[in-house]
């Protein structure tokens, strides 16, 4: 049965027709049964997962099922699929061998199409944009058109939507598989016509066939982007066609001004001012957009102030620069352009609203676009001041061997100097792009494939770290997104931290524990992170780490030694000699702070650190700040319960007087001591608390387990109760070395050994 002959059934039969569709979840899809439905048709859909859309579709009459079933087409006089479906699929599978019409998914638009006054918005770019503004100044001026636009439209409720009163019928033309020539419209506008979808047709000229095409069909007016040399030799001989562009045609704009986050210009019909527009979204390449729905609708009847008025309430399409998160210090963008044109015009709109630096995180759309035109990516990419590119969303392709994300990487180091980052694992992708945002970035994300869930992470989270940072007055607290673990452990391992806070008074640390805990959100404090080690997936929740202002400070008062948290046992070892007391030569070759020694009861050459305590400064339990003594405070062996849960702040320590020589001598015994017995490589310090029955060192020796490694981690060949770092290490292979370790020393010798370092984080990544 011809389009033609659909048209008819869709629109003249008495009783509706029972229509399924195979892929209903897409854009495109959905944007079928919305029409169908308006129609008055009995619609069925079928996908592989429920998602939002396909609730929503449910909600106005869609009888949705998921997964894909022989079944669902079951008594249907229509099956409609999109372009992903393959013949194997088990609806589509049935309906063939059951006899039932199918048509693509533009056979089904194109017969809907036939029965109205069809307005077909087609080109390389800006498609989706164009058809939306036009649409919108189509109702705004009183036309009442039905449209059929690729992505969802908060200006226009939906991204379908059928009106049996209306004219006129605004439909987006994809042109990526041919399908374009299917259509017979009354109106076109072409937007551009560019080397694309390779994948598909032969060359350019192949391409301008299906063009030329659409243009015989089309009835009456043809408009058509000046600025495109391809698009204009498209009109040569055509008595219907008008032109819009920068100068030298049917309708111009001038006197352009690129607002923040909006745009002005007058336009021009034949050398004629016809009047002022303010464009509510940002861009040159949308203010040409906008100029092509005006030449439309200019000639379809609609008024100008009207079409004015439109344009000013005009917000845009999602994912087409679209503004995600805005704040004072950051904005979020996500787009979905994936050609360089496309990412050539993103980037000129994101200079234009001035950020300090622009950052892009793009996900390359189908390996063969990748290879055909990496180059020019590689180009259009050195207008960002930082760009991460992510593995290869692969839509419907095969991997083409050679062709990644690297490719754009290497593409970019060709042509310029802009850093490029790989980062193939987009799941992950936000941890590295979050975590070097500063304030006045603007983050674009890119991409037609999944790269916006990254930014839609990223601002769930700078939501939260912000409101965080404003606890407390500038400069009494810092903070990150996804810090990773392995800088701030002396083990050089770890995930990323969820949020990272540096608070600088106590004040600020206490109003984000306690924001913390009013919220259920887990709080961890972390020093120079010695005896720590953090899993691979990270941190989920805040880290807390005190540095800076009271927290970094060591002073001397009344013969004691008063030092923050953050204060380096090293920098107290050194102030306490500066005035001549003796007793913390032990601190100096211990790589961590004072709220961790206090909170390990930290020690070496037989002292502890609550030996020498005389008070603690912590935030308890209800939010509060107290002092105790040391004797309200009770302290184990390399454990201080008092401290899970409660946070030390500061505390006051005691040495006996004595000479610099004394001092000097001890302080050179310690760390000759540690020189010879402790590796130089990065490690936690000891890895097992000594059993009862023999050192934990001489123990691991005597299992035979000195220099035994696991991954990129290794039993130190110097001392056996230190693991150490060989470079590149992951938490996984200390954990699976202390596995081994504690399993040889079990069967062998009956020995539980119990870990001295401590063990945070998740497996695996979870934010």
């Amino acid at each position: 049965m011809e389009i033609k002959d659909w048209s008819k059934r869709l629109t003249e039969n008495t009783q509706p027709l029972r229509v399924h569709l195979i892929g209903v979840a897409g854009s495109g899809m959905s944007g079928l049964a919305l029409l169908l439905i308006g129609m008055g048709h009995r619609v069925s859909g079928s996908d592989r997962v429920t998602s939002a859309e396909t609730e929503r579709l449910q909600g106005v009459g869609l009888v949705f099922s998921s997964p894909h079933t022989a079944a669902a087409v079951n008594g249907v006089d229509l099956v409609v699929y999109s372009s992903a479906i393959r013949p194997e699929n088990p609806a589509y599978a049935e309906a063939t061998a059951l006899g039932i019409p199918l048509l693509r998914r533009a056979e089904c638009l194109a017969a809907i199409l036939h029965t109205k006054k069809g307005i077909v918005i087609s080109g390389t770019h800006g498609k989706t944009t164009t058809s939306a503004m036009t649409s919108h100044i189509l109702r705004e001026a009183g036309l009442r058109p039905c449209h059929y636009v690729g992505a969802e439209i908060p200006v226009l409720g939906a991204n379908a939507k059928w009106d049996e009163e209306g004219e006129f019928m605004v439909a987006e033309g994809d042109e990526s598989d041919g399908t374009l020539a299917l259509y017979e419209p009354e109106c076109s506008i072409v937007l551009n016509v560019e080397a694309e979808h390779l994948d598909y047709y032969r060359d350019l000229d192949h391409i301008c066939e299906v063009f030329t095409k659409l243009l015989d069909q089309t009835r009456g007016r043809i408009v058509y982007c000046k600025e495109c040399p391809v698009a204009t030799k498209l009109q040569i001989g055509r008595a219907n066609a008008v032109s819009y562009g920068w100068s030298d045609a049917n309708y111009v704009a001038d006197d352009v001004r690129e607002l923040r986050g909006s745009s002005a210009f007058r336009v021009l019909r034949d050398g004629e001012l016809l009047g002022n527009i303010e464009l509510g979204i940002p861009g040159r390449h949308n203010i040409l957009n906008a100029l092509g729905a005006i030449s439309l609708a200019d000639g379809v009847g609609a008024s100008f102030p009207l079409i004015a008025r439109a344009l000013s309430t005009f917000a845009g399409a999602k994912r087409r620069f679209e503004t995600k998160y805005l704040s004072s210090r950051y904005r979020i963008v996500d787009d979905y352009g994936h050609h360089p044109t496309e990412l050539a015009a993103t980037l000129q709109t994101a200079r234009s609203l001035n950020p300090q630096r622009v950052v892009v995180l793009f996900q390359p759309h189908r390996y063969s676009r990748t290879q055909a035109l990496a180059d020019d990516f590689g180009k259009v990419l050195q207008a960002a001041d930082l760009v991460f590119i992510t593995g290869v969303y692969a839509a419907s392709e095969k991997p083409i061997p050679g062709i990644s994300g690297q490719t754009l990487v290497d593409a970019m180091k060709r042509h310029g100097d802009i850093k490029v980052v790989s980062v193939p694992d987009v799941s992950i992708a936000h941890h590295e792009v979050g975590n070097v945002l500063e304030a006045g970035d603007l983050l674009i994300t890119l991409g037609a494939g999944n790269v916006h869930e990254a930014g839609t992470r990223i601002t769930d989270d700078l939501k939260a770290l912000e409101e965080i940072l404003r606890l407390a007055p500038d400069g009494e607290i810092d903070g990150r997104l996804y810090e990773p673990m392995r800088r701030h452990t002396t083990i050089l391992v770890g995930g990323p931290a969820q949020f990272w806070i540096e608070p600088h008074t106590f004040r600020a640390f206490a109003e984000t524990v306690n924001y913390c805990r009013e919220r259920g959100i887990a709080v961890r404090v972390v020093g120079r992170g010695s005896n720590l080690l953090v899993r691979d997936g990270g941190i989920r929740g805040v880290v807390i780490h005190p540095t800076g202002g009271v927290f970094s400070q060591v002073r001397v008062e009344n013969g004691y030694v008063i030092a923050g948290a953050g204060a380096r046992l090293k920098k107290v070892a050194s102030v306490a000699q500066a005035a001549g007391f003796g007793g913390y030569e032990w601190m100096e070759g211990i790589p961590g702070n004072i709220g961790g020694a206090l909170r390990m009861n930290a020690g070496a050459m037989g002292i502890e650190m609550f030996d020498q305590v005389v008070s603690v400064t912590f935030l308890d339990e209800d939010g509060e700040i107290r002092t105790r003594s040391r004797a309200e405070i009770e302290a184990g062996y390399r454990n201080v319960a008092e401290l899970r849960r409660n946070f030390a702040l500061e505390c006051t320590l005691v040495g006996p007087p004595d000479t610099a020589e004394n001092i000097q001598s001890r302080w050179d015994l310690s760390r000759n001591k540690r020189r010879i017995s402790q590796p130089i490589a990065a490690s936690a310090g000891c890895m097992f608390k000594n059993p009862s029955e023999i050192p934990a060192g001489k123990l691991v020796d005597e299992l035979g387990m000195k220099s035994v490694h696991h991954g990129n981690a290794a039993v130190s060949d110097v001392h056996g109760n230190f693991i150490v770092n060989r470079g590149g290490a992951k938490a996984a292979d200390v954990l699976g070395l202390v596995e081994e370790i504690r399993s040889k020393a079990r069967i062998d010798r009956g020995i539980e050994m119990e870990m001295e370092v401590k063990v945070i984080g998740e497996d695996e990544y979870t934010f």
